[in-house]
């Protein structure tokens, strides 16, 4: 019969511990998000030729891709860990890896350019180890641990910090060059070896501030105990997880403990290994449908996300007189504004609809949104740059919107609803790692795209114009294919058990005329 504790998991009603965990959880993708979104800001506070006002492309995209490539690292390694030695076993690690991240990132050896830009790409790659991690392990256990009424609208709760960590990062950028610049600026050029001692401090402690948040969560995260799920499905103690449960949860030991100690109904979960024959014949559809949509949303996500101040650089009235800080300042100070607008205010839609209107609907919604603004933008793109339209803005900021209320939230959630508990942290890392993939993919694009923008063909005065609009309506082709695999292959996990989502899969895959 059913474990009695996976049962009384499933039909707790929500307490104080869920919200609790919720924080704890969300403050390591808090971290995640400043880590990563407080680079663009700064971008051309780091040491670059006096005759470049902006950091070489290369050397940008490789501030990028490190963290980014690092993210991928840690996705597949913490998942993998997630699911060998426990969800908990690791927990603690991947912040701690973060916090070595940004400490190292503010020491960045010396200060002549190679070597502080090689030392930063390398302690990026590091810290982005420690982001990664964070992933498939903050919603493997949120999952596990909430009821299957609200499970999505908690899971999406830990995903929505994300908003307030890229919020916070713009803040500090602000606050911190504004300190610095009431002492004496920058300005606009930067000697050939080395950067101006206050903007080379700057950058190095906005960076460091990332370790901040990671460091007063660790405590907390050790004093959480392993899912009930975990222990009882994976190491097959039920009796320490009704044990666990009672600690956590107001449910008396008589209610959560085993009646017998029979083995769990969920045999699946522990006979198979992750790519068998089995494995794929039952989950290789959704592995690839987890991958690939999340792969697709990042492509357009992070591409739009890293490089919005060339998105919209013609709002940042930007010149040669402007020196490092305040061009760091009106960034950020944009950055705060789609957050606040449009970011934030998309995980929330997400956080409220989720467990109403189900993750495959928004999903679809979201994709298809997406597109449509994608296309708005880069099709009339002259039409928006010569008059400097709000309404360009307006559409842009919706993209986030969108994402939030749509793939960017429900990629992160569906992973860790639809595989067995021995393989759930695994399948999450893998379908993260692949849209950190996709997020390399768009940076490199959009990046190379912002690039190419600067060559100006006199016989064509919107030459430099060109390879921006057809990076924006690519994005918008790569949604509208997201739209597609989710229509295709994305199954809906609504209300639904963890272990009724493996069951019913289980049941199907013996049948032969659905076997995949």
């Amino acid at each position: 019969m059913a474990l009695k504790v996976l049962s009384a998991l499933d039909t707790a009603r929500t307490q104080y511990y869920h919200f609790k965990a919720t924080i704890v959880a969300g403050m390591g993708l808090f971290s995640d998000a400043y880590s990563l979104f407080c680079i663009p800001p700064i971008t051309n506070m780091l040491p670059h030729h006096s005759s470049q006002h902006h950091l070489p492309t290369n050397i940008s995209l490789a501030m990028i891709a490190a963290s980014l490539l690092g993210a991928a690292a840690g996705q597949l390694v913490f998942g993998c860990l997630g699911d060998r030695m426990g969800r908990r076993g690791v927990y603690g690690l991947s912040l701690l890896i973060m916090v070595a991240g940004s400490l190292a990132c503010g020491f960045s050896a010396c200060t002549t350019r190679g070597c502080v830009l090689g030392s930063l790409a390398v302690f990026r790659f590091a810290l982005g180890v420690g982001i990664g991690g964070d992933y498939p392990l903050s919603a493997t256990i949120m999952s596990e641990f909430a009821n299957r009424n609200t499970r999505g609208a908690f899971i999406a709760g830990v995903f929505s910090m994300q908003g307030f960590g890229i919020l916070a990062s713009s803040m500090v950028t602000v606050v911190v060059c504004k300190i610095f610049a009431v002492g004496s600026r920058a300005g606009g050029g930067l000697s050939d070896q080395h950067t101006p001692a206050g903007a080379d401090v700057a950058w190095r402690v906005i960076l460091m501030l990332g370790a901040v948040p990671a460091a007063l969560t660790y405590y907390w995260r050790m004093l959480m105990p392993e899912t009930a799920r975990y222990t009882a499905l994976v190491e097959n103690n039920v009796l320490q997880a009704a044990r666990d449960m009672e600690k956590i949860l107001d449910l008396p030991l008589s209610q959560i403990q085993p009646t017998t100690m029979d083995s769990p109904e969920y045999p699946s979960s522990s006979t198979f290994a992750l790519l068998s024959t089995r494995f794929l014949r039952r989950h290789g559809v959704e592995l690839f449908s987890c991958a690939a949509t999340w792969f697709l949303l990042d492509v357009a996500f992070y591409s739009s996300n890293l490089f919005q101040s060339q998105i919209y650089q013609q709002y940042l009235t930007l010149d040669d007189s402007t020196d490092v800080y305040e061009e760091a300042i009106k960034v950020a100070g944009l950055q705060a504004l789609i957050a606040i607008s449009a970011t934030i205010p998309g995980y929330y839609f997400t956080v409220f609809f989720i467990d109403r209107v189900g993750r495959r609907k928004i999903q679809l919604m979201g994709f298809t949104l997406m597109g449509f603004l994608y296309l708005g933008l880069g099709i009339p793109y002259f039409f928006w740059r010569k008059p400097k339209h709000a309404g360009f803005i307006i559409l842009y900021g919706l993209t986030f919107f969108f994402a939030n209320f749509g793939p960017n939230t429900t990629t992160f959630i569906v992973p860790a609803e639809l595989f067995p508990a021995r393989l759930r942290s695994t399948c999450h890392g893998i379908s993260g790692a692949t849209g950190k993939i996709g997020a390399v993919v768009g940076a490199v694009g959009i990046q190379r795209a912002w690039g190419s923008s600067g060559e100006y063909n006199e016989g064509d005065p919107d030459s430099k114009l060109k390879p921006m609009r057809a990076a924006l309506v690519v994005l918008g082709a790569v949604c509208f294919l997201g739209t597609v695999v989710t229509y295709a292959f994305t199954p809906e996990t609504m209300r639904r058990s963890l272990e009724e989502n493996e069951k019913e899969r289980e049941t199907e895959s013996d049948v032969p005329a659905v076997a995949l």
